[in-house]
């Protein structure tokens, strides 16, 4: 005799005499529905960065609950957490995406440039033979990047590299910081790879860097950072005059 099939999902709980479970309300004309089981915080704070929540757009706690599929507690608490990372902030209307501007580009590098400084002079004094490894391999996949076309394919080669710095720092907060800061440039996603020239001076730059490391010149790694992230924060300031963000 055939075995017999246990109801499932919305059937068992209309055979067991229960509710049957509502449907995930659907997503908004234009918005790509997030996973089910995605943290709102996560989904809200992807959003932002892939420009699904352009900048000064305002969010709703009722709108972004549906969006979630989750109730409104975990989205004003998610709301909570990007307002304390700077990607939104209050205003007459409730929260609302942060606005991009020169002056915010010029702020976070003028710190970028300070802690990118530290981090490199910190791994070459405290790096490993492990670290150097993974700067070489960093290294490496960074200038076989450089023959593509692909911008997107050259920016994570590049902050590979840089986050192989970071790592060799060994300095948990110097690497706190530099992710949080990394967070708010996350909003300005054009690359200053583009600029013409950039590619191949910044390949050249990181060479420079390794070997600095690599020989344990704290101040010349230190220097070289300064002046690689120098010349970034000039070419962001020139792309956003162009309305190049």
């Amino acid at each position: 005799m055939a075995a017999k099939r246990t109801p499932s999902g919305k059937a068992a709980a209309v055979a067991q005499g229960k509710p049957a479970p509502k449907a995930r309300p659907a997503a908004p004309p234009g918005v790509r529905r997030p996973a089910l089981r995605a943290n709102p915080y996560e989904m809200l704070k992807a959003g932002i960065l892939d420009g699904t929540f352009e900048p000064g757009s305002p969010l709703v706690e009722v709108q972004l609950a549906e969006w979630c599929g989750v109730s409104r507690t975990p989205v004003r608490e998610a709301l909570t957490r990007l307002e304390q990372d700077g990607l939104i902030q209050r205003s007459d209307r409730g929260y609302v995406v942060k606005a991009r501007s020169p002056e915010e580009i010029f702020d976070i590098y003028e710190v970028r440039v300070v802690l990118e400084a530290l981090a490199s002079r910190t791994a070459a004094e405290r790096h490993t033979r492990v670290d150097l490894l993974r700067l070489e391999h960093a290294l490496n996949a960074w200038e076989k990047a450089t023959g593509r076309s692909d911008p997107s394919e050259q920016q994570k080669r590049n902050q590979e590299f840089h986050r192989a710095v970071w790592a060799a720092s060994h300095s948990e907060p110097l690497v706190d910081l530099l992710e949080r800061l990394s967070l708010h440039l996350s909003r300005y996603p054009a690359t200053t790879l583009t600029a013409p020239g950039r590619r191949e001076s910044s390949l050249e730059e990181h060479r420079q860097m390794l070997d600095a490391i690599r020989g344990r010149d704290a101040d010349g790694a230190a220097e070289l950072a300064t002046s690689h992230f120098t010349a970034a924060l000039d070419i962001r300031l020139a792309m956003f005059e162009q309305d190049v963000f």
